[in-house]
């Protein structure tokens, strides 16, 4: 049974919606985009396009994902091709390269969405990302991209609890940011690197430290555990485990963050 005061959220995001003829939402198969997307489609029928970006800044998986969601729903998608890694913000690495990373990102989406004959983007940020610096939250706003979850208030607890209620699949999903995001101010962002960045979390998710994250510094890897996950963790074949697998994909040395998962850890 619904929270009544979550319907009522709920029944308000849908009325926000509805004052839009046609809308694209960039989908990113995430907890958030996956429930905005949901919505919209509850809201307006038809009149949904998803857009999914394909980058080697997100997981391969993201794409199955995606593809799965829309066929079950019956939501018209799109694939556009994103993060060109020989752009000078990939190569240098700045601390607002997400700034420039999302205002190329979204444009595209723009694009794309205008030859469908639709003005009208959205995306999935919600209340709790505004406690994070987000550069390319400026983009989003230069660009008149809409946050229609924030703009009616969703946290991202409550988003989860919907999500279970409607039998999202990505309710319990792990909280994710792009690939990017792992490397330190400054340093190249490479797709070899990506790619071991992606593996070593991959191989932590497959031993069940569900939300973690393995930040890369030079060659060595920093990794972020929930604090409940540290003394398992620890445990000497565990441990030992980890250390073999990461300096197979070529890290140099791993590392534990004793401060635990936290988002945006980088920007410390």
């Amino acid at each position: 049974m619904l929270n009544q005061n979550l319907e009522a959220k709920y029944q308000v995001l849908l009325s926000h919606l509805r004052q839009f003829d046609r809308i694209a939402v960039a989908f990113s198969g995430g907890v958030d985009s996956t429930f905005l997307l949901y919505a919209a489609k509850e809201a307006l029928g038809d009149n949904v396009l998803a857009v999914t970006a394909v980058s080697p800044i997100f997981p391969s998986s993201d794409e199955k994902e995606t593809r799965q969601f829309c066929n079950q729903y019956k939501i018209q998608q799109e694939f556009l091709p994103s993060g060109d890694l020989s752009k000078p913000y990939f190569q240098t690495n700045p601390k607002d390269r997400c700034y420039h990373c999302k205002k190329d990102l979204f444009s595209g989406i723009q694009s794309l969405a205008a030859g469908h004959g639709i003005l009208t983007v959205a995306e999935g940020s919600n209340m709790d990302d505004r406690n994070d610096y987000r550069p390319g939250k400026i983009a989003i706003e230069e660009l008149g991209i809409l946050s229609p979850l924030q703009d009616t208030g969703f946290y991202k607890s409550e988003i989860r609890e919907l999500s279970n209620q409607f039998g999202l699949p990505t309710w319990d999903k792990p909280s994710f940011a792009c690939l990017a995001s792992r490397f330190v101010y400054g340093e190249a962002i490479t797709e070899d690197k990506l790619r071991m960045v992606e593996q070593a979390e991959k191989d932590l998710h497959d031993l069940g430290f569900r939300q973690c994250r393995v930040r890369m510094h030079g060659m060595m890897a920093r990794i972020e555990l929930l604090p409940e996950d540290m003394d398992r963790f620890f445990e000497k074949r565990t441990r030992e485990s980890v250390n073999h697998m990461l300096k197979t994909l070529g890290f140099k040395h791993v590392s534990v963050d004793l401060q635990g998962y936290r988002t945006g850890s980088m920007n410390e």
